[in-house]
């Protein structure tokens, strides 16, 4: 994850109505190859091979040069399938599935009336869904329906900000770019039901915006609106002018560019047309400073708001009400939608219904279900080992960080002081959160989304105003993920993502170091990349570069930008450099430091070989296996428009081919598809 973003506080939103959508995109071996090189341990984990990696999964045919990925699991791209749920398959996908099956035995030992049984409950029970039909749509409908003014409709937006509707402008709650100890309030720009801009502006989307238009008419139809056809028309129309003024994806994880700090009164001001100052208040954001992240967006989207009819803003607001809900509602909702989304995802098929469900338990009880999990899955020994693996990892970014032979003293300084003070949180929180307010019934899932949602608003909001509780986790214990907190300062890897084949306590050193290693690796150098450079020791926005180290970084970066826009992720679609930078460098800065951080871990003794692989070859072959995986060319088009991390074929070649050592365990010679000249090699950490 890049450290901060305008996606992150849009998010914050976005997932109060919405399951963990990151995990959903995500798909399961299905091939039997996997199958054969994991075997289950007593304790219901699985092992990858005799020491960590899967050895038949390679393609010893292909050389490591020409395509890394493939021989390194071209074996197992060739026998495995994508499954017709999913966009994709990975390592990390098999893993989160293993999770689920996990929560699965802890939701249905549960009690009915529990929190995490009646959720659960509610949310599987077809039958009433069925009967309920569109049913527990038609108060919030006529709600919007009795709109009669634009100041009536700014108060809806406000007043359903955790609710079913959408809004114009979100916000959230994060640190102070400028004092990081207290919490303000983020605002931006919002109301695209599209996952980008470009796919509004650009031809080469057209397939998914009629898919979109398709849906939106059909959603109008079920929802007995009048002139479905028409009133689809409108509302794609408005949010196609919404698309125009919209900043492009890249700029949006520019902190220099987001840092916008107004007081509601200067924001009246310069966005006219708009009553911000009643906004805010129904919002519960009054605060006496907030920062304004694309602003020039927000000033036209107030003008655009000041401009629109107040019959095409409610015919949008109606449609976005049964959008959000239709995933809890009847097969007619949840099929019409589906209809749309695999457009995005490739996915041929709706996930298991209780796949779907354990997600919606996961993403709106997380450490309630987390605490079980870790006291039944992640033993204090898993803790422990992957503390000492962590310090390691920060020891080689320190060494990496001294040796850096661009850099003068005080920057290296200033870069060592910000990694010392750097908080790791690894497993699950110190303190789980007390969710005894929430109120889940068995046989109200409407109901309890709106609840939850609700209490999740209000639980953002309790930080306003706040000192910063760097101890707070944004992920449940039992995430398939991982994310550095820039602003805070911390990075912090759930006890989910902390198994096979990416940690195994009983695997080999170099296994672990170039899978979870890099990973680590990865989130500790984001404090360091393109945007994270811009953050200090204690989370404020400050330049802490000399002007000429600051030109030396921009120089590499550069390069390190034309390697990737390079790329032909799908056909006709090439990676956005300036979009991917963080997370390009988080990947091969990562490596490196997982790299230095392995030799660490031998105490200068060498390393042993084992199957005929010295500890350099096991540790790069580790870190490809951790990356592989196949997508649907939809998927691939969907991530490269609007994610800011690579497609995973190139989070592998990518960093390794700016790798000395990785040439040298492999013998890389001149005129291998992806040789670059040792002075041509790029290397900023």
């Amino acid at each position: 994850m890049s450290v901060v973003s305008l996606r992150d506080f849009r998010a914050i939103r976005t997932s109060m109505l919405l399951a963990a959508a990151p995990l959903a995109l995500m798909a399961a071996p299905a091939g039997a190859a996997i199958k054969a090189a994991a075997a289950a341990s007593t304790s219901g984990n699985v092992h990858y091979g005799t020491w960590g990696v899967d050895l038949k999964s390679r393609d010893l045919k292909t050389n490591p040069g020409d395509d890394f990925e493939r021989y390194a699991s071209g074996t197992w791209m060739d026998v495995t399938d994508i499954p017709a749920d999913k966009s994709s398959n990975s390592v990390g996908s098999d893993v989160n599935d293993r999770n689920q099956d996990r929560l699965q035995s802890i939701v249905t030992s549960s009690a009915k009336d529990s929190q995490l049984g009646a959720l659960y409950a509610s949310y599987m029970d077809e039958p009433l869904l069925e009967k309920l039909d569109a049913a527990p749509l038609k108060t919030d409908l006529a709600r919007v329906d009795a709109i009669k003014s634009k100041a009536e409709f700014s108060q809806f937006m406000a007043t359903t900000f955790s609710d079913f509707g959408a809004t114009l402008f979100g916000a959230g709650i994060l640190p102070d770019p400028a004092n990081p100890t207290i919490n303000l309030v983020f605002m931006g720009t919002s109301g695209m039901g599209l996952p980008d801009r470009d796919y509004y502006l650009l031809p080469k989307y057209k397939p998914q915006l009629d898919a979109y238009r398709a849906y939106i008419q059909r959603t109008l139809e079920l929802t007995d609106t009048p002139n479905a056809s028409a009133s689809a028309d409108t509302i794609l129309a408005f949010e196609t002018e919404i698309a125009k003024l919209s900043w492009p994806v890249a700029d949006q994880r520019d902190i220099d560019k987001i840092n916008n700090p107004m007081t509601p009164e200067q924001l009246a001001g310069y966005a006219p047309g708009f009553d911000w100052n009643r906004y805010l208040a129904d919002t519960r954001l009054v605060a006496p400073k907030l920062i304004v992240a694309d602003n020039s967006a927000v000033k036209a989207l107030a003008a655009l708001y000041d401009q629109t009819p107040l019959e095409t803003l409610k015919l949008w607001e109606r449609f976005k009400v049964a959008d959000q809900a239709s995933d809890y509602l009847s097969k007619r909702f949840v099929d019409s939608k589906f209809e749309f989304t695999k457009q995005l995802s490739g996915a041929k098929e709706l996930r298991p219904r209780w796949r779907r469900g354990i997600g919606q338990v996961d993403a709106r009880l997380g450490e309630v279900l987390g605490k079980t999990y870790v006291e039944r899955y992640f033993p204090a020994s898993d803790k422990a080992q992957m503390e000492q693996l962590v310090a390691n990892l920060k020891a080689a970014a320190a060494k990496r960080i001294q040796g850096n032979s661009w850099m003068e003293p005080a920057t290296k300084q200033a870069a060592l002081a910000k990694l010392a003070r750097m908080d790791v949180m690894v497993g699950y929180p110190d303190k789980f959160r007390d969710y005894s307010k929430l109120v889940m019934k068995p046989d109200d899932l409407y109901g309890n989304v709106k609840r939850s949602s609700a209490f999740e608003w209000d639980y953002q909001l309790s930080d306003l105003g706040k000192p910063v509780d760097r101890k707070k986790w944004a992920m449940s214990p039992a995430t398939v993920n991982a994310y550095n907190g820039g602003l805070e300062n911390k990075i912090v890897f759930p006890a989910g993502i902390l198994q096979p084949p990416l940690f195994d306590p009983t695997a080999d050193a170099a296994v672990n170091y170039g899978a979870i290693g890099a990973v680590i690796g990865h989130e500790i150098m984001h404090g360091f990349d393109d945007q994270g450079r811009k953050i200090d020791a204690t989370g404020a926005v400050r330049d802490w570069w000399t002007p000429t180290d600051a030109e030396r970084f921009k120089k590499l970066t550069d390069e390190l930008g034309k390697q990737y826009a390079s790329y032909e992720a799908a056909p006709g679609v090439f990676i956005n450099g300036s979009l991917t930078m963080g997370e390009n460098i988080g990947d091969m800065s990562g490596l490196e430091v997982a790299y230095e951080a392995y030799k660490i871990s031998l105490g200068g003794k060498p390393a042993p070989v084992i199957d005929g692989l010295t500890g350099d070859q096991r540790f790069f072959l580790a870190f490809a296996q951790a990356w592989r995986g196949e997508q649907r060319p939809e998927a691939i088009k969907t991530q490269v428009a609007s994610d800011p991390h690579s497609p995973r074929r190139f989070r592998v070649i990518g960093p390794l081919r700016n790798l000395d050592a990785w040439y040298q365990a492999f013998n890389i010679q001149p005129g291998s598809k992806f040789y670059i000249a040792p002075d041509k090699r790029v290397r900023i950490w």
